[in-house]
């Protein structure tokens, strides 16, 4: 019974630091699946020296003073310029098993994000865009399913589907999924020549640059030596890990964001001339991480580093490529995050 247990709670929790294409990376949701698997087995992307496998995470992440300068590009359509207290982030999210078999492992996630604006000046709120990032958040409730397909001792293919409900609903508004769905997926076949390198090529579908956009997607996971080694789905996430020992692992690297919420303004002229209007979003992240152990099951990570925004501009939603309703220049800045995550108890992975 402790060996089906000590399974099972392998197979929930997706191993090592976040990435997330959530909105785009899907490291979470591939080190799920890599947990179940032993290095001696089938192939599989994970690497000897990776950090703790995580099922349950908690995070809060705040950016402190910042401004946002908006440029109307069409016309009735006017400028302002705001500065922003802070901006906070709150989310959860869990994985699952649903199949474990050697040849074939699928895992459930879901998850759950805020996305909140507190303004400094009051009397600029009568500006449309600002008024509706104050009053109401950006949501995403979001679930996912990945395989993961050890073909033999070398070989390997991972698939991932996600869906995302994005927008700015509160909890007494209709969800409608034919405007707040979003839907990104990646594939990838892979290599693994060593328990220290793994690598892998293929293409990923979704939101990093602010709009859905496909594009290639080259997974290379090493060990080099028993304090350092790195992990990367290349372009979208490139980190550098630190081993300080079993219960402290260092991350340094960047990963780009990207998400697209529906939001809602048509009450506002000019705005009510569209159908869906959509704030497109992405991000590059320069970012420090340390995880470290609280106990046994019980872990917290905590990071930092600085942000660069490369888009985020609200369009007319139908119009996928053309020219913004009004262009955002967001200065950079500094974001501090906190998490508190679950791994598997140590007596467990020692059955």
């Amino acid at each position: 019974m402790k060996k089906i247990l000590a399974a099972l709670i392998c197979i929930v929790c997706g191993s090592g630091q976040e990435t997330v294409l959530a909105q785009g990376l899907f490291t979470d949701s591939i080190r799920a699946a890599q947990a179940a698997v032993s290095p001696k087995e089938l192939a599989n992307p994970s690497v000897i020296g990776m950090g703790k496998s995580r099922g349950v995470v908690v995070r809060y992440e705040s950016q402190p003073r910042f401004g946002l300068k908006s440029t109307g590009m069409r016309e009735g359509i006017k400028d302002a310029e705001v500065g922003v207290l802070r901006g906070n982030q709150f989310e959860f999210k869990a994985y699952a098993p649903v199949w474990n078999r050697p040849h074939l492992k699928i895992i459930l996630g879901g998850g759950y994000q805020i996305e909140e604006f507190n303004f400094k000046d009051p009397a600029v709120l009568q500006y449309p865009l600002y008024r509706t990032l104050e009053d109401k958040d950006l949501r995403s409730l979001n679930g996912q399913i990945l395989f993961l397909r050890p073909i033999n001792d070398r070989n390997y293919l991972v698939f991932r589907l996600k869906g995302e409900l994005n927008g700015d609903y509160g909890k007494h508004s209709d969800i409608s999924f034919s405007r707040y769905m979003r839907t990104s997926m990646e594939a990838i076949y892979g290599w693994k020549k060593s328990p220290f390198l793994s690598y892998g090529i293929g293409v990923q579908l979704g939101y990093n640059f602010g709009r859905q956009t496909i594009y290639p997607a080259l997974l290379y996971n090493r060990t080099f030596n028993d304090r350092w080694g790195v992990e990367a789905i290349f372009p979208a996430n490139v980190t550098f890990r630190r081993n300080l020992s079993e219960k402290s692992f260092l991350y340094m690297g960047y990963r780009i964001e990207g998400a697209t919420y529906n939001i809602g303004m048509e009450e506002h002229e000019p705005y009510n001339q569209f159908e869906t209007i959509e704030l497109r979003k992405s991000e590059i992240r320069g970012r420090l991480r340390w995880d470290r152990e609280i106990y046994d099951f019980l872990w917290f990570g905590v990071e930092t580093g600085y942000r660069y925004n490369h888009r985020f501009n609200v369009y007319n939603g139908r119009d996928r490529k053309g020219v913004p309703l009004i262009e955002n220049h967001i200065k950079d800045a500094v974001f501090f995050n906190v998490e508190v995550f679950l791994v598997p108890p140590r007596r467990f992975l020692k059955q």
